[in-house]
């Protein structure tokens, strides 16, 4: 995008008064009083052909959708934790802890039971998470910022346990449901998307539930964020239905045939009002 075309958005002069700059102090003033605006217009100049103030707004960007994205109370590991179980139950035993029952069994002249001894096992999970982000059609500042937000909040609040995929005519892994890929890669690549193509969200939704049938998590969820209007000949009902849990985050503006998805696939949705309502309306569509 040319400044010129910048030029269009309140508060760009402030925080960009000449070629390559990028006043930090600016945009913080400029994202107290209009978020929305901002964060458009911070993800808008990260395609700015004014290379320095590109790459200078790439940077701030990952940094405020984390920090933005953050907020809320984060789940333990995905990967699960160790936890202590009577050895007859599986696992690995505890050499360390079960010393002292080694010890009485042979106090008393008899062999140890399995269930006097401990193991350590994995448990599971508590949460999986796999963002699917609408990438038809004209990607917008908008769309993207709100797009990054959603990606970080799910980063924070499944930090092991999250995917997030795009799609158009086909879908892309953005990020795989057992990479080591931190949020702020994610976050990057999800800034990067173009929009385009058409709109086939019942593949995209059978691509997020195999996503998250390789997780041992015991709540499964995936988050769709588009207008779900599918454009190509396929019905995504039916691949609706097979999600474990649905929630969809769609535009207050055009939310008509996501709420007609929801009601006919007993999903949950709301409407996203701008970007900087995302991470909020993901924790009430989640539960808190």
């Amino acid at each position: 995008m040319a400044r010129s075309s910048l030029a269009g958005h309140p508060g760009f002069t402030e925080i960009s008064p000449e070629v390559g700059v990028l006043d930090p102090d600016a945009f913080d003033a400029a994202l107290a009083e209009r978020p929305d605006e901002t964060l458009t217009l911070l993800v808008d100049m990260g395609k700015a052909t004014d290379e320095k103030l590109r790459a200078a707004a790439r940077r701030l960007a990952g940094r405020v959708v984390l920090e933005i994205g953050r907020s809320g109370r984060v789940t333990r590991r995905g990967i699960g934790r160790l936890r202590a179980v009577p050895a007859d139950r599986g696992g690995d035993l505890d050499l360390d802890a079960s010393l002292g029952a080694v010890a009485e069994a042979r106090a008393a002249r008899r062999p140890v039971g399995l269930d006097e001894l401990t193991a350590r096992t994995w448990a599971r999970p508590a949460l999986a998470l796999c963002l699917v982000v609408d990438a038809s059609g004209s990607m917008g500042g908008d769309r993207l910022a709100a797009a990054a937000l959603t990606a970080a909040a799910c980063a924070f609040r499944a930090p092991g346990d999250h995917a997030v995929l795009s799609f158009a005519a086909e879908t892309r892994v953005l990020r795989d449901i057992g990479s080591t890929r931190p949020p702020s890669a994610v976050v990057d690549r999800v800034l990067g998307l173009r929009g385009h193509g058409v709109t086939a969200l019942s593949g995209a939704l059978r691509a997020a539930t195999a996503q998250l049938e390789r997780t041992r998590a015991e709540r499964r969820i995936v988050v769709l964020l588009s207008d779900c209007r599918a454009t190509d000949d396929h019905d995504p009902v039916p691949a609706a239905r097979q999600v474990p849990e649905l929630l969809i985050l769609a535009p207050e503006s055009d939310h008509e045939q996501a709420a007609e998805l929801a009601a006919r696939s007993n999903a949950r949705w709301a409407p996203v009002a701008g970007p900087s309502d995302a991470p909020g309306v993901l924790r009430s569509l989640l539960g808190g």
